[in-house]
Order: structure tokens, then sequence, then C-alpha cells
């Protein structure tokens, strides 16, 4: 499935783009505000305020035994044609994994139905030069801890959903790079893993690290194997050290709030960025009105500083950091007031101006 990885060209360089989701329910306003403030790396848009285009919805489309009604999403394996179906996809699967030019019309293709943004990004994105295009997904933990079945017995406990999920979201995430790649410019998708932050909790005791983070290394080799740069979005704390262990090219989180527990794997960090990994660095705060309110990029500038100064020594020095560095929002801002939410993203666009005209 290796293809020519036209995402090595891309350089970071301290450039500026979006976590995911806007609180508009137009994407011609979408895109005027993506290429108002992040014309580098538009991405395609998640509108919250359509219900197909929700976390488990919208990359479950396809799978098996995954039922919605009523406006509840949930998994049955006990229906009388589950067992044929697994089987029918698993086929094409195995069909796909072998030749990728399967995946369009495949139920590894997301369709306009639940992401129309993205088939808009391709009109957008057409005549302007960009460095880079972006794209993002669920990830296998977030989707599986948030899936349930008639009981509520999560869908990571049951071996038949979760492989299932893992294969179909790896092809997906194959697909969603192959599509973007049509831009003609480096691919960066991002794994959307909010449950990451319950590594580790009471819910989560059982789950084996290990065997979680070989289920990352497969979606993720998926799409490095079509071409793209993969990144994982955490918003919250998480186990730091297990996800820079991962195959990972950008670490995605809210630099806001938990930079002190991310630093505290400074090791692990060197060798993340040794091997050349990116710090999508989420320093716009979207979490409480009153910070977004407060903060200037100035504030966010010396914010940067004060946070890459406890890396920087040996061969690390500022420019160095921020040529590894994409400069984000703490999260998405589909939650929040349209008036917040242009203000996270101008604070986004001018700190990246401030610190690539002092560093680079």
């Amino acid at each position: 499935m290796t293809q020519d990885n036209s995402s090595s060209r891309f350089q970071a360089n301290g450039l500026a783009t979006l976590i995911g989701s806007l609180p508009v329910t137009d994407h011609r306003e979408a895109f005027a505000l993506i290429f108002a403030h992040t014309p580098d790396i538009p991405l395609w848009p998640q509108l919250p305020s359509n219900p197909k285009e929700g976390m488990l919805s919208q990359f479950s489309e396809g799978m098996p035994g995954i039922i919605e009604e009523a406006g509840r999403t949930y998994f049955d394996i006990q229906t009388e044609t589950f067992a044929e179906e697994m089987l029918a996809y698993f086929e094409q699967y195995l069909a796909a994994l072998d030749d990728p030019s399967l995946l369009p019309g495949s139920p590894f293709a997301v369709s306009p139905d639940r992401a129309q943004g993205l088939f808009a990004l391709q009109e957008a994105v057409a005549g302007k030069s960009v460095v880079a295009v972006k794209g993002q997904m669920t990830g296998p933990f977030t989707l599986l801890t948030g899936l349930h079945d008639r009981e509520g017995r999560a869908a990571y406990y049951e071996p038949t959903i979760r492989e299932m999920v893992v294969k179909g979201l790896s092809l997906k995430a194959a697909w969603q790079v192959q599509f973007l790649a049509q831009a003609q410019a480096p691919v960066i998708l991002f794994i959307d893993e909010p449950a990451l932050a319950g590594l580790g909790s009471s819910a989560f005791l059982s789950v084996s690290v290990d065997e979680l983070g070989q289920e990352l290394n497969e979606i993720i080799g998926a799409a490095q194997a079509a071409g793209g740069l993969v990144g994982v979005h955490v918003c919250a704390n998480t186990d730091w050290e297990f996800l820079l262990s991962t195959s990972l090219d950008i670490v995605s989180f809210d630099a806001y709030g938990f930079f002190d527990k991310l630093v505290a794997c400074k090791e692990a960090l060197y060798r993340f960025l040794e091997r050349g990994g990116i710090i999508a660095w989420g320093l716009v705060p979207t979490a409480e009105k009153e910070y977004i309110e407060r903060e200037t990029a100035e504030s966010l500038l010396a914010r940067w500083e004060e946070q890459a100064a406890q890396l920087v020594g040996g061969s690390w020095d500022y420019q160095t950091l921020l040529r590894q560095t994409l400069i984000t929002p703490s999260c998405g801002t589909g939650s929040l007031p349209l008036a917040h939410a242009k203000k996270v993203l101008a604070l986004t666009r001018d700190l990246s101006r401030l610190l690539r005209d002092k560093y680079l």
C-alpha cells in the first residue's frame, strides 16, 4: 500500500492550522473563516450543527453491526445478518488493502452526507497555493469506548467489533489521505482521541496500553503508507510517554492547560523531536471564555517562549523548535459562540505570524 510520501516535503515552521469544528452552519462561511486565518494549512470543517457529523456516526459509517436509530448510535452483533455482513466487510478490507484504488466507492470511503466539508474543501482549495491540507477523523479508542450495545457495554470490550473498527478506521484513514492528496499538496491527518484522557483511570484499568498502541499504530501506519503525515490530538491530559512511543508524526495537545504534563516527559519528547516529530502547540485557549477574552497574540507569544525555554538546550534553540511546531487552538471551536471562535482564529493566525517574524 506504500505510495510516494508527498508529505515528506512538509515543513511546519510555526505555521497555523485549526482543530476540526467551527460554530457555523454554512460551509461557505466556514471556508471564509479558514482561509482568512489559516490559509497555509486549510482544513475541512466539521459542523456540529449537523448530527451526522458527530464523532461516533461520522466514521462508523458502513461498518456492520453499528445501528443508528432515534438519534442513538449503538452496536448489535446478534442480528441474523451480522455474520454475513462481517464476512463481506473483511473481504472488502483485504481487497482494498491489496489494491488501494478500490477505496473510493468502498465502505471505507466517507460519504458527502457525513462529511460535506471534506468534499467542499476540494473546490475551496482550487486555484489557491497552500503549504498542506489537513483532515481529521475519530480515533479507535474514542470510537470504541463511546459506542455501546443495548445493555451499555462498550464496544472496546467486544473483540469482533473492536477488530472491525480498527481495520475499518485504518482504511478510512488511507482513503481520506488519498482523497485529500487530490489537492496536490502534502496531507496532514489528525486522529482525534479525547477518550485517551481517561487512560489510567478506574474506568479503563483493564485496557492494555500495548494493545492500544498496536491499534493506533495500525491506523497511523495505513495513513502514512498512503502518503500522509499523521497527528494524534488529545485535548486534555493523557499518558504522554505512551503516545510519544507510537509512530505518530505530530503530537497535538492543549498547551494552554497541559504543557506542564507533556514537558514532564522531556526525554520522550526529545526522542520524538529528534526523529523529526512535530508539536502542534495548542496554545490558544478554547475551554474558558474568560481566557479567550483576556489573551492577546503578544501574551501568547510570551507564554510560548516561557514553555519553549523548558526545552531549549543542547541542539534545541527557539528557532529549531519553531521549525518543528504548528500553532493551533487547544481544541475545536464548534461549541463556542461565534464571536469567541473568531477571536480564537485571529489569535491563532496572529501568534503564528509573531513567532515566525521573530524566529524564522
